[in-house]
């Protein structure tokens, strides 16, 4: 994007940034926005206390923006479920339990970093069905009605959501204030997205969710 400058740094900050894939999410000052930013790939998260802006790009995969409304500590994550022929419902199929332990990650980071349960809302992005030879199981629809049954059941109002169709997205995230912008990507014509979603698909088909994540109250 013009006007936009990345310098990777060797880490992001202690205690902020979270990751559940191999790397480390891009750290860099973004020109047009005038701030920090941090940019996750698919099976990363990044929660922060500061005042900056999380960026991500968004194909099948569902993204939840979740903040302490009163204290501005917040953080994106950016997930898809594994496909399996158990039943998604089933709160022990492999698929569910990803499903849980990519929002778990995120909001046990949230609590840590001193976010309030009771004070948490949250904004759902994406689950587009753009990745060719995927249609046929709604990979998108599964990641928005995962992520929309999950917030409801753990009590989290979702205060804004902007789910399935057929384009891409880039969220902007502004924790401390709330604020979102979304940009269909409806002009794009390459196919990064769509392998960057591959590949991880493809990842997370072999991987096993390592061991259970306890959610702080």
């Amino acid at each position: 994007m013009a006007g936009e400058s990345r310098n990777r740094a060797s880490s992001a900050n202690p205690g902020e940034a979270g990751i559940d894939a191999p790397g480390t999410p891009n750290v860099y000052y973004d020109r047009q926005f005038n701030t920090q930013a941090a940019k996750i790939l698919p099976g990363e998260y990044y929660a922060t206390k500061r005042d900056m802006m999380i960026v991500t790009v968004l194909g099948s995969c569902v993204s939840a923006c979740i903040r302490d409304r009163e204290t501005g500590i917040g953080g994106m994550n950016h997930f898809m479920l594994p496909h399996c022929d158990a039943d998604p419902n089933n709160p022990l199929s492999t698929s569910t339990r990803y499903g849980t332990y990519a929002m778990e990650m995120l909001i046990n980071h949230l609590l840590k970093l001193g976010a309030r349960r009771q004070c948490l809302e949250a904004k759902l992005f994406g689950g587009g069905n753009v990745m060719q030879g995927f249609t046929v199981h709604k990979v998108g629809t599964r990641n928005a009605e995962f992520a929309l049954s999950y917030l409801e059941t753990e009590q989290i109002p979702v205060v804004s959501k902007d789910l399935l169709d057929v384009h891409p997205r880039k969220v902007y995230f502004f924790p401390q204030t709330g604020r979102v912008l979304v940009k269909k990507l409806r002009n794009l014509h390459n196919e990064t997205i769509s392998e960057r979603e591959q590949q991880y698909q493809q990842r997370i088909v072999v991987e096993k969710v390592s061991g259970d994540v306890e959610l702080f109250t």
